[in-house]
């Protein structure tokens, strides 16, 4: 498959107990490989930025991570904050609950008032459904309401509460998107033959743990893989 596999990649590194020395390594491991971004804890935001200026590769930010509970007020608050720090993406944890619990009013503002402060700093808004926790039946809906929201991205999964990039998901999530909306598989993405088969679905970008960067790009082993991403 003769693609720039690097250029898929959102390099997750967002383990809680990640000491500074391990980011720094985290990230030059990124920028060595030119990632697409970085995807770092807000505590990260401004060391990332600081080693990212420059390159190819953007910082990316979680948001309401990995719950996704907070009140939405707090949620754009956070999206100012972030925007504020000139980070370039943002990945929000919707209120999936909300989602399963048929309360589409509420979860559609609780996205859209997110996207209205990420749009109008030209940010990208990535949102996390948390797919191993919902029916499927209800994935669809939540891909429609972050359209009508004016979100950029969907994504599978925050890579720490269950199994992940599912294909039945990411299949579901595609086609109904229909290209008006992207699609993010995150999560248990590893090596290269995972990665490449997901693109060749119609991936947009990849969630993967920064550590299985260098497999992904290089089929050489990299650095052990910490936490559950």
């Amino acid at each position: 498959m003769n693609i720039s596999i690097n250029r898929y990649l959102d390099a997750a590194v967002l383990v809680p107990g990640t000491t500074r020395n391990e980011a720094v390594t985290a990230i030059e491991t990124c920028l060595k490989l030119n990632t697409y971004s970085v995807c770092v804890r807000p505590c990260d935001i401004e060391l990332a930025q600081s080693m990212c200026n420059g390159t190819e590769t953007a910082v990316c930010v979680v948001l309401a991570f990995p719950h996704g509970v907070a009140l939405t007020s707090s949620k754009v608050d956070e999206a100012r904050r972030y925007v504020d720090l000139g980070v370039a993406e943002i990945d929000m944890v919707s209120n999936y609950g909300w989602a399963a619990s048929g309360m589409w009013d509420a979860f559609r503002k609780d996205v859209s008032e997110v996207a209205a402060v990420t749009k109008s700093a030209n940010v990208a808004l990535k949102v996390i459904f948390e797919t191993s926790q919902l029916e499927d039946e209800t994935i669809a809906p939540m891909v429609e309401r972050c359209i009508e929201a004016g979100a950029d991205f969907v994504k599978t999964s925050t890579g720490f509460n269950g199994e992940g990039a599912q294909d039945r998901h990411v299949k579901l999530m595609l086609e109904t998107a229909k290209g008006r909306i992207k699609v993010k598989p995150s999560g248990g993405i590893r090596d290269r033959e995972r990665a490449e088969k997901l693109i060749r679905m119609g991936a947009h970008r990849l969630g993967v743990n920064w550590a299985a960067c260098t497999t992904i790009c290089t089929g050489r082993p990299g650095a052990s893989i910490a936490g559950s991403y």
